[in-house]
């Protein structure tokens, strides 16, 4: 019995999603468990797995695509089974296939799109389907070299696969052999010595929301040291007690590092804030930002309610989000900046030991964490010694927050660490 693989809704705010590269083929055999195709929200990248075994009978949609949620994307059954009544393109004139061989020929669409390319005198107008249009504007086709091989020299899906296969051939002869990519990009243009190259869509959206944060808020950093002696001693403790099996969870500095911050935060609400402009958002819980780096991006899960637990809950919920974030099963709503009050970046495993993280707007502020290095100190009355000090970063706005209220702050996390008590 044919199946249908429905495109999945990732949150309750996603209406859409784009589709991504196909891991199958029509007419490959497919196991349950095989991923199938990646696909991305606005805010991450996720794959879905085959559920059933069977064959790829059909695949609806291609890369670049947006496709509404619970949309039937392909159809996987046994061999010969048909597969017409799952085309959700049935009966309009934006049938695709995944297979260019199962276009008719007279093209993909019986819909013909004229529109002018060109500047000035150069202006003409190219009749091409919706399809090809849209392939070739991903591709980075220009379609005024295209000839068009369907009724009355339109342009069709395979004339422009065409062209762009004789770009890319034309291109590799120009430039020495590359070592394969690992992942699929576009070739926009290449020269002896470079190449331009499509980005990820997420990479599109990180991007976006890094210049709209300097653009539409007024950011300032302080930067300060706290004494890890405590954070490290606690660690070496939990480390002892996760290794003989006392605790279920390995409780690692920088869930350390965040319990600190939430007890700051609970101290000083403003901080705890969206800043809209004319007005603030307060939160009465403290809802927790962490910086996740994937393979995908760079991501930043909510963790909701984090004043409510444990160091070993905290611990437990931070591991979880970064998992999901890396794997691709977060849940996309949780990734929406509006969910947290505050964010935490740690680069302290990369043995950075200053930097100036980028607010999440709407929020007020975030604190980039950094390595911990040896610093002499007085000790005691005239004895100095190497104390090991964690590096604080606190990037504000400074519309939302005065300077000296971020200060303090500031040296409130510095004191939750070096007084930290679990």
């Amino acid at each position: 019995m044919a199946i249908p693989v429905l495109m999945p809704r990732q949150g309750q705010s996603v209406e859409s999603c784009i589709m991504g590269q196909w891991y199958k083929s029509v007419g490959e055999k497919v196991s349950e468990g095989d991923i199938l195709f990646s696909y991305e929200t606005d805010k991450a990248s996720f794959e879905e797995e085959a559920k059933d075994d069977g064959v790829l009978l059909a695949a609806f949609f291609e890369e670049g695509d947006e496709v509404p949620v619970l949309t039937n994307v392909a159809v996987i059954g046994k061999e010969g089974e048909l597969v017409e009544e799952f085309d959700p393109h049935k009966g309009s004139d934006a049938t695709k296939t995944k297979d260019p061989e199962v276009e008719k020929p007279a093209g993909e669409t019986s819909k013909v799109v004229e529109f002018e390319v060109g500047e000035g005198s150069e202006n003409s107008r190219v009749r091409i389907s919706p399809l090809a249009k849209n392939m070739a504007e991903k591709m980075g086709v220009d379609v005024r070299s295209v000839k068009g091989t369907g009724p009355h020299g339109r342009i069709i899906a395979r004339d422009v696969e065409a062209a762009e296969k004789t770009t890319v051939a034309e291109a590799k002869q120009s430039r020495p052999a590359a070592k394969p990519e690992t992942q699929k990009t576009e070739v926009f243009q290449s020269g002896n010595d470079f190449e331009i190259k499509s980005i990820p869509n997420i990479r599109k959206l990180i991007a976006t929301a890094m210049h709209q944060s300097l653009q539409n808020s007024a950011q300032l950093t302080h930067h300060l040291s706290a004494d890890s002696r405590q954070v490290l001693k606690l660690r070496k403790k939990f480390k002892k007690e996760y290794a003989e099996g006392t605790i279920s969870q390995n409780v690692t500095i920088n869930d350390l590092v965040c319990f600190a911050v939430i007890r700051a935060l609970e101290k000083f609400p403003r901080v705890n804030t969206h800043y809209l402009g004319d007005k603030i958002k307060w939160f009465k819980k403290v809802h927790l930002g962490l910086a996740v780096d994937t393979d995908r991006g760079l991501m930043v899960p909510a963790l909701k309610n984090a004043d409510d637990l444990s160091v070993i809950g905290l611990s437990r919920q931070l591991q979880e989000l970064a998992t999901q974030a890396r794997s691709g099963n977060i849940n996309p709503d949780l990734l929406s900046p509006e969910e947290a009050g505050f964010t935490v970046s740690n680069l302290g495993n990369y043995g950075v030991e200053m930097f100036t993280p980028v607010i999440n707007l709407p929020q007020t502020a975030i604190l980039g964490v950094c390595t911990i290095v040896p610093r002499p100190m007085e000790i005691e009355d005239g004895v100095y010694g190497f104390v090991p000090m964690m590096g604080l970063s606190l990037t504000y706005d400074h519309q939302a927050l005065d300077g000296g209220e971020a200060t303090r702050f500031l040296a409130e996390i510095k004191n939750q660490i070096e007084n930290l008590s679990v």
